[in-house]
């Protein structure tokens, strides 16, 4: 029976970059390309050293290195399909992100890259969420600076009801807003937290319903304590919309996500700085949880912070391991071949936005993609494997494991 497929498209190579590719193995790099291949860039990083991953090739039986906005790029970062001659496909990336394959991206390909690099992973979210649901009273939440979804498509994994949202990317609300048909359109916005208007439209969420969570991935790099008390000074000013909607809606909890530098920053008091400021309005500030999405089914290696605030005095326990390389009770990472490999074959700027395939899932991550099966499912599954895995290992290394074989 045919399935419909959406952005599996993958992006073009120059002659340049074509010859540079057909000479990356899987698991190579910048260092696999022949000096004799001209470009300026691999010169200077010939010189200076790069990072490895630049002019990578993904590997099948490892989680992926963290999708960017350039995926679509090949001097970026391992972005080559682990055997196909291309760069993954924009289903892929979302894949590989843990968007499941009935979220649509929409917009301009420039802006599914960004979409998908920019996001949250979905099952990194669903982890978060699933740390504050017992502790709720209602399982409701408002998304702010809310990407293509990645958060929401989290949140509603675990059945929290989505009550708004607010982007102020066009293409990135078109995305997310075609996602969320089935909540409230009304409070699904597309514009400037700065604007008076807009906090007070999400605001007066609260007039009708009983906000449990508020979550927003917004930028705190800027964050000064100093500036926080100076009108005048610009730099915290998304940080002070996210505040002002927090103070005046009063949900349960509310999340904040951002990049691991954010815990070092200032040596450490950026974090103090914002436990202060929440503090002052009735909030206690549990520590920051340092997260790694492969730890949760993401199969990518990417890092992000969580902060976390409650109206009441909770100790919330970072989200418990899913997924380890060096747990041997706990199944392994998700690798690409698991995330990808059933997908349709492709050549290089080939795809349309909607393709229809007689596509089967090869893994048990594909069929969570693929919607065949819930997320319980999926888990139970990933474990039964891994207890295969280690009683074959425990069986062959008798005098290790005399006990147990």
């Amino acid at each position: 029976m045919k399935k419909k497929l959406y952005n599996h498209i993958a992006p073009g190579l120059s002659k340049l970059e074509w010859e540079m590719a057909k000479h990356i193995p899987a698991g190579g790099n910048w260092k696999d390309i022949p000096e004799n291949i001209p470009s300026q860039r691999l010169v200077q990083i010939r010189k200076s050293g790069g990072r490895t991953t630049y002019y990578g090739r993904l590997v099948w039986d490892k989680p992926a290195f963290t999708i960017t906005t350039y995926f679509n790029r090949l001097g970026n970062s391992s972005n080559l399909h682990p055997e196909q001659q291309r760069m993954i496909s924009i289903r892929e990336g979302a894949r590989l992100q843990s968007f499941p394959d009935n979220f649509i991206f929409h917009g301009t390909r420039t802006s599914q890259y960004k979409q998908i690099g920019n996001a949250v992973p979905p099952l990194l979210a669903r982890a978060v969420a699933e740390t504050l649901e017992n502790h709720l009273e209602n399982k409701t939440f408002i998304d702010l600076f809310a990407g293509a979804g990645g958060v929401s498509e989290g949140f509603r994994m675990k059945n929290f009801e989505l009550l708004g949202a607010l982007e102020i990317e066009k293409n990135y609300f078109e995305t997310f807003r075609k996602n969320h048909r089935e909540s409230n359109q009304d409070f699904l916005l597309v514009g400037d937290a700065t604007q008076n208007s807009i906090k007070e439209k999400i605001k007066s969420i609260a007039n009708t319903n009983k906000v449990g969570v508020i979550v927003g991935g917004l930028p705190c790099q800027g964050f000064s304590y100093a500036g926080w008390r100076n009108p005048e000074d610009n730099r915290n000013q998304l940080f002070k919309d996210f505040f002002e909607i927090v103070r005046d809606v009063r949900p349960e909890f509310f999340v904040i996500e951002n990049v691991t530098g954010i815990l070092t920053m200032r040596k450490g008091r950026v974090i103090s700085e914002i436990a202060e400021v929440f503090r002052e309005i009735g909030y206690h500030l549990n520590l920051p949880f340092k997260l790694n999405a492969e730890d949760y089914g993401v199969p990518q290696k990417r890092r992000r912070v969580f902060i976390i605030g409650s109206l009441k005095n909770i100790k919330i326990a970072p989200p418990k391991l899913l997924f380890s390389d060096t747990d041997f009770f706990l199944p392994r990472p998700i690798t690409v071949r698991q995330a990808i490999c059933g997908l349709p074959a492709l050549q290089t700027s080939e795809g349309v936005f909607e393709m229809e395939t007689d596509y089967k899932a090869t893994s048990v991550y594909e069929k969570l993609m693929t919607n065949e099966i819930g997320f319980n499912e999926f888990y139970y599954s990933a474990k039964t494997e891994n207890k295969k895995i280690a009683k074959s290992f425990v069986n062959s290394q008798p005098t290790l494991f005399p006990t147990l074989a």
